[in-house]
């Protein structure tokens, strides 16, 4: 554990009396990119809301003691109409932090967005734009881990293949954590260090390789689905 910047110990969260998982057990390690999967209901946002503090849960949740997160949500809903603009949106958490404005320029640049976009209403951003404006805001205050809710949810293919491309260069250049839950497999196995498999309960943790298995995919998902992985050998 001394090297790992999170450690979850029989983790369960119930909503009165329907349990959302439990028993959940995985460390992650400094550096790495974990990646969460399974099918829709089975938990994955719910576990992030309890990653961050935001939501009871039963078992324990051993962030290392230094650790700053970023969080991205999957969607932020906006109203065209509204007229907050993407300099605005970012400037909110550099005035909370007390951070001098210089910092949404160098942010917006880590996740390539070109700096005229700043007087642009977050409503009229394309959803990829609107994507890497969130991991602009997660960015401000230098976290050491990011967690992703779908980064790409909504995103073409060739915007999500970018976006995980700036996730990948982040990380590289940050030394960053990441955390994510996504539907695209091919895309885990391509990224991710370890996987965790969830549906209402721990089903698999381990390397994409070891938990990458027809078996276990068709066990996870409660039905054949669609996959097609590139394997190294």
């Amino acid at each position: 554990m001394e090297n790992s910047i999170l450690t979850v110990k029989n983790l369960g969260v119930s909503f009165g009396d329907q349990a959302i998982f439990k028993n959940l057990n995985f460390e992650v390690k400094r550096g790495e990119t974990a990646a969460i999967i399974g099918p829709n209901g089975a938990g994955k946002t719910v576990l992030f809301r309890a990653l961050i503090g935001s939501i009871f849960y039963a078992g324990s949740i051993i962030w290392a003691a230094d650790v700053k997160i970023g969080y991205v949500p999957q969607r932020l809903d906006l109203e065209r109409q509204l007229s907050l603009n993407l300099g605005d949106f970012l400037r909110l958490k550099v005035n909370i932090l007390k951070l001098h404005k210089s910092v949404i320029k160098e942010v917006l640049n880590l996740v390539h967005l070109p700096a005229a976009k700043i007087k642009n209403p977050l409503g009229y951003l394309s959803a990829g734009e609107l994507q890497r404006a969130l991991i602009a805001f997660a960015l401000i205050g230098s976290p050491g881990v990011l967690l992703f809710d779908e980064p790409t949810a909504g995103v073409d293919l060739p915007g999500e293949e970018q976006i995980y491309q700036t996730l990948h260069h982040l990380q590289d250049m940050k030394h960053l954590t990441l955390i994510f839950i996504s539907h695209d497999l091919n895309l885990v196995y391509r990224y991710a260090d370890k996987v965790v498999c969830l549906n209402r309960a721990m089903f698999c943790f381990g390397t994409p390789k070891e938990t990458f298995t027809k078996e276990i995919l068709d066990k996870l998902y409660g039905s054949r689905i669609m996959h097609h992985l590139h394997q190294d050998d």
